[in-house]
């Protein structure tokens, strides 16, 4: 079994979502020591955001590419050979603004590939990537789920869900935390609670 390990917090040391992460895939590996584990860290290793060189590898083939497209479509390549290669997936994704870090917009960007990770077809999409298991670890400053203001507000996990269902994945679990800049009794309570999912969802 492969997994693969993403962290896209820009706060290094002082980020819950990494410390989820790295609790979701120790304990994951307990559960399944079979299991390899590739790491990639976003935010230090993001890929560019899409322009015209980048989304070379959207032309037909036996388009001729310039150098630069061919440099950035080896950068997608490897990323989305990368993803397809693993079995489980675990995915750090503060919520920054509303959404997601842009670091993870421009990976998830590189691996939807039509023809490697989803295709249309007459009856509409048809995700290509299906069979893997995907958890996000959820961190927000405020408390976004028990309201509907705030799960109206939230495109962070509403969207990491529709994406990969997109590519055909259907076993998407989150581990959440949030609350976290609201006081030391609600960090302390978030924290418990992830560890608690994480205790459930990567047995």
């Amino acid at each position: 079994m492969k997994l693969l390990h993403i962290d896209s917090s820009i706060l290094n040391a002082n980020s819950v979502s990494r410390q989820l992460t790295a609790d979701t895939v120790a304990q994951w590996v307990k559960s399944h020591p079979d299991t390899t584990v590739d790491y990639l860290d976003l935010a230090l290793e993001a890929p560019s955001h899409l322009d015209g060189d980048s989304l070379g590898f959207r032309a037909p083939a036996g388009t001729q590419h310039t150098e630069a497209q061919l440099r950035e479509n080896a950068i997608s390549e490897a990323l989305v050979s990368q993803f397809l290669a693993a079995d489980v997936i675990v995915v750090g994704a503060p919520l920054y603004n509303f959404s997601i870090p842009t670091q993870l917009k421009a990976w998830i960007d590189r691996i939807a590939q039509p023809g490697r990770t989803f295709a249309y077809t007459a009856e509409g999409p048809k995700g290509l990537a299906g069979g893997k298991t995907v958890i996000v670890a959820s961190t927000r400053g405020g408390v976004y789920s028990t309201s509907d203001w705030g799960r109206a507000a939230e495109h962070q996990e509403s969207y990491l869900q529709t994406v990969f269902g997109f590519l055909g994945i259907t076993d998407v679990r989150f581990v959440r935390a949030e609350g976290l800049a609201m006081g030391e009794t609600h960090k302390v309570a978030a924290l418990q609670q992830a560890a608690n999912g994480i205790a459930q969802l990567a047995a």
